[in-house]
């Protein structure tokens, strides 16, 4: 069972009402709830997706206790999780984590985009990083010519995410002013370069077949 320096035993517990919810099994790794549960613990959705198959095999005689305790008492195990949830310090990891380092890169990828604004619904069309690796693997998947609002890949995409396909279609634009094979001349930068020029150098260059399987696992969290 693998460590983690910001896991305690307590975790267990909620970890186990997600795993109890309907359908019951192991969540995806990226399923929106996983995520939720990731961020509200500020330990990655990854460690979580590992730590449900050791306590779906009751990999342990406390895990066997859990189980013994809560599987037909579930009122109570949502008791438990509300009571640790008031605890002080659960769910504000910048007070109840000081002094331990972590890595907050996999959180930034699930939080709006702050040098961006739709100028249509904005309330529709909230950008986070994790759309635009979703797109970025599209982008490879299309030409310049295609990377327009009717082409059918781009509206599965949008129905999806949810976010209007105008958007998705600026993010083209602006990984297209990132791609060094593009090689595109522009006068206006777009507003989205920065971010996409991070994910660029993040997955761009890598291999393409791990960034198809990262956005594969990400679309989970838009799937209820």
């Amino acid at each position: 069972m693998a460590n983690h320096p910001l896991w305690q035993e307590e975790y267990w517990l909620p970890l186990m009402q997600l795993y109890l919810k309907k359908p019951v099994g192991v969540k995806a790794i990226y399923s929106r709830a996983m995520v939720e549960l990731a961020l509200e613990l500020n330990i990655e959705p990854q460690f979580l997706y590992e730590q449900m198959f050791w306590l779906r095999r009751h990999s342990t005689p406390s895990l066997n206790l859990l189980w013994n305790k809560f599987t037909n008492h579930l009122k109570k195990l949502n008791a438990d999780v509300e009571q640790l949830r008031l605890m002080r310090g659960f769910n504000h990891p910048d007070e109840f984590y000081r002094g331990v380092e972590t890595k907050d890169t996999w959180q930034n990828d699930f939080k709006p985009l702050k040098n961006y604004y739709a100028n249509l619904d904005e309330s529709k069309n909230i950008l986070m990083p994790l759309h635009l690796i979703i797109i970025l693997d599209l982008y490879f998947h299309l030409t310049p010519i295609t990377m327009v609002k009717e082409t059918s890949e781009i509206q599965d995409l949008v129905k999806l995410t949810d976010i209007d396909a105008g958007v998705i279609v600026d993010v083209m634009d602006a990984f297209q002013q990132c791609d060094p094979y593009y090689n595109r001349i522009t006068l206006e930068v777009s507003p989205l370069f920065e971010s996409c020029h991070d994910i660029w150098q993040r997955y761009g260059n890598g291999d393409p077949k791990g960034l198809a399987a990262l956005a594969s696992q990400l679309k989970e969290y838009f799937r209820k």
